[in-house]
């Protein structure tokens, strides 16, 4: 026998993306500036409902593909928000997701959004929750940052060793000792030095790194701890 659930109240269902970059200084979010009404002309998180034959992961890799024109970004469940008067136009639930994006990559922002990007320590306010929906995010990334290698996310393929503790420096709104950090960084052994050198810098040059991630997923199977 077939419950019958039209008695019960239905609800919009969507998806909101707090999509994170890195510029080599500063931690940055892309927002899009609002077309339409309510709170059309201001910022918000990109964000779209969930399509009936789609999963929240799928809508959420789809809004961010409309945006970017990326696919295979770090994207990571973050919060549901219910909250009922939420939104005023109806009864709107949100699933937020977190995405790490390099910004060196090939990004085709979608004209139609307005997109920008902002640094994390001085964007606008945004609509409705979306400012919450940043401050878990940020918090979600700082824990996911110091056990988890996903920072590597938000950096070239390859980076100098500056680049790297300028990039936890932005997440961690921290500073670091550039020997300490460098010490920890070569105890974990999940870096390979490259023979390459990036010379903007200076005139003797940094040499260049990549994450190997081969290494690292047999570390961990070893019982390996990442922590920064």
């Amino acid at each position: 026998m077939t419950q019958d659930y039209s008695h019960f109240p239905r609800h919009l269902v969507a998806v909101d993306c707090i999509i994170f970059g890195f510029d080599g200084e500063n931690l940055k979010i892309l927002l899009v500036q609002r077309n339409f009404e309510p709170k059309m002309g201001e910022w918000s998180l990109m964000g779209g409902f969930i399509g009936n034959e789609e999963t929240s992961d799928e809508a959420a890799q789809r809004v961010l593909n409309t945006l970017t024109g990326l696919e295979n970004i770090y994207l990571e469940q973050l919060n549901s928000y219910t909250q009922i008067d939420r939104e005023p136009t109806a009864r709107i639930m949100s699933i937020s997701y977190y995405a790490l994006i390099n910004i060196e990559k090939n990004i085709q922002i979608n004209e139609k959004y307005s997109a920008k990007w902002f640094d994390l320590q001085n964007f606008p306010s945004l609509i409705f929750d979306h400012n919450e929906m940043v401050k878990d995010a940020v918090l979600r990334l700082r824990r996911r940052a110091s056990t988890r290698p996903i920072g590597f996310e938000l950096l070239p393929e390859k980076f100098t060793m500056k680049d790297l503790q300028s990039l936890y420096e932005a997440i961690f709104n921290e500073q670091y000792d550039k020997r300490n950090f460098i010490s920890k960084i070569n105890a974990l052994d999940i870096l390979v030095k490259t023979e390459e050198k990036d010379m903007t810098s200076s005139k003797k040059g940094s040499f260049l790194y990549r994450f190997d991630e081969d290494k690292y997923k047999k570390k961990l199977a070893e019982g390996f701890m990442f922590k920064i």
